[in-house]
């Protein structure tokens, strides 16, 4: 049989012998079908073959003991090609002890536990240990090194309780020196605001701010930074509440760095005749939890010296002992009603906040009957901030809660809230605040642990209308993987947490867009050896 192939390729002609009386003629169906395509099929499956052929050579060379990169490959792969199971290597000696409660005197034999890695390698190398030894080993070395972890993050959270706790003596130094110029310089005892803008505390076509705090460089961020970006600064009105012992340095601060044209108050609680008359519920409250924390929590120590509970609810139970859930400060905004009478919607800001937007928009917002306008915690793409319930605050294992609410339920934040006071006026909001923050005490503090948003949380059920997290951004004072973009054009950032921008253990990534708002000249500030960085 002879065979021919035309040059062009376009057909293949078979001669068969003598017999035949006619020849077969085989054409291509197509003039792109060529020999070159077959060829490659072939070098492919040749490929494939010759691949399998080497896993399964090596992975017989390798045995059982040794493992060679392309070995470990083909017993990966060789049993998933040919449809076999893989089986465990792993004696069923050392599950049995792993999985046991742990007994130190099983392990006691005259060798310590091993540090490290390479020391339980070392040494199970030099003994030839059984599967037991070699289990007991493992199981005490990482139980050792789990308690030393433990250890070090609740110094860490001790070390980071007693910073954020504590005055930096660059705050007590600038108290210090805005108190005697207060004393000695009349240009700092003005009249907040001027008489001419009295008027405007009590009109409702102004956008009115309340920023209560103790805390004047705090505070001064948050007004240089709602004024600064403000589209129409005339129109702002900022009310600032603090308490008796810091309402001369206060005052002497926004007197000698006034920020026109806006209008800015600065107002002691012991200024406000409402809060002077007769006995103000909170401040019962907050007497009764100062007593019932120190004999129930038995403080840091106590706190710290239990062992048999983790580390998260350890650092929980020291942030509770923080004076800022103690601060009159911080309950103060549950009397925004009665403290501005002829008011009818306030935006109230927490000292920790910087603003990065214009605001004026937030009074645009239909609050559809609502009291607070707040952002929910529960939703967002920061899963270890956005992932706050009702079950992250309130204690659903006491029937006083799981009987009342939801434990799914998604929570708010405090920090940049809109309050609708005439809708609030309607309401008995407060009045429940107080009566849980009673039920709490008379349970001991089990309803809930941290300050104000547990009982802002039931106060404000079902008085909340949820804004955009635009203006909100948590979570910059507790945790440091914040994107940098993301907080920058955030409207409002918040640093809630431990790690305030002020603090020596605040973030370094983050604090620029706090410092930037604070005039590193001033005299002040330079007296007091404050740094940007």
């Amino acid at each position: 049989m002879q065979l021919h192939i035309s040059p062009s390729l376009k057909h293949v002609t078979v001669h068969p012998g003598k017999g035949v009386r006619d020849f077969i003629k085989v054409k291509a169906r197509s003039s792109r079908f060529s020999y070159r395509i077959v060829f490659y099929l072939i070098l492919v499956l040749t490929f494939l073959l010759r691949f399998v052929f080497v896993l399964m050579a090596m992975d017989t060379i390798d045995g059982e003991t040794k493992c060679t990169t392309i070995g470990c490959l083909g017993k990966r792969l060789g049993p998933r090609i040919w449809g076999r199971r893989l089986e465990s290597t792993v004696p069923d000696e050392i599950y049995r002890v792993l999985e046991e409660s742990g007994n130190e005197e099983d392990i006691q034999g005259g060798s310590e536990v091993p540090l490290s890695l390479e020391d339980f390698i070392a040494e199970m190398k030099s003994d030839r240990s059984n599967a037991k030894t070699f289990a007991l080993k493992l199981k005490a070395m990482v139980s050792f090194l789990e308690q030393k972890t433990r250890e070090a993050k609740i110094q860490e959270y001790l070390y980071r309780h007693v910073a954020s706790s504590s005055i930096p003596k660059q705050l007590h130094c600038l108290a210090l020196e805005l108190a005697n110029e207060h004393s000695t310089n009349a240009g700092a005892r003005l009249q907040l605001p001027a008489p001419e803008c009295v008027p405007n505390l009590v009109d409702n076509s102004f956008f009115h701010f309340v920023l209560a705090s103790d805390n004047v460089l705090a505070a001064s961020v948050v007004a240089a930074s709602l004024v600064r970006n403000s589209l129409r600064p005339d129109s702002v009105v900022l009310h600032i509440i603090t308490d008796r012992k810091t309402h001369s340095t206060m005052q002497a601060w926004f007197s000698l760095h006034p920020l026109t044209p806006a209008v800015i108050e600065v107002k002691g609680l012991h200024h406000f005749d409402w809060f002077t008359k007769g006995k103000v519920p909170v401040l019962e409250a907050m007497e009764k939890d100062q007593i019932v924390r120190s004999q129930f929590r038995g403080g840091s120590s106590a706190i710290v010296a239990n062992n048999s509970e983790k580390p998260n609810v350890i650092a929980a139970k020291l942030q509770a002992l923080s004076p800022k859930y103690n601060s009159l400060m911080n309950h103060i905004r549950i009397h925004l009603p009665e403290l501005f009478p002829s008011l009818n919607k306030v935006v109230f800001l927490d000292d920790d906040i910087v603003i990065q937007t214009d605001l004026s928009p937030l009074w645009d917002i239909d609050m559809k009957g609502k009291v607070n306008g707040a952002v929910e915690t529960c939703r967002g793409d920061d899963k270890f901030v956005m992932s706050k319930r009702f079950k992250s605050y309130l204690n659903f294992s006491h029937p006083l809660i799981s009987e009342n609410f939801d434990p799914n339920e998604c929570a708010w934040a405090y920090g940049m809230n809109i309050f609708d006071l005439e809708a609030w006026r309607k309401t008995n909001i407060s009045l429940t605040y107080h009566y849980w923050l009673q039920k709490n005490l008379k349970s001991d503090l089990s309803l809930w642990q941290l300050g104000t948003l547990p009982p802002g949380l039931i106060a404000f059920h079902g008085h909340v209308h949820i804004i955009d997290p635009f203006w909100h951004m948590l979570g910059l004072g507790y945790q440091d993987n914040t994107s940098i973009t993301d907080a920058e054009n955030a409207g409002v950032i918040h640093f809630n947490g431990q790690a305030k921008p002020w603090l020596e253990i605040a973030f370094p990534q983050l604090r620029p867009l706090w410092a930037k708002y604070i005039d590193f000249s001033d005299k002040f500030i330079r007296s007091c050896h404050m740094r940007a960085s």
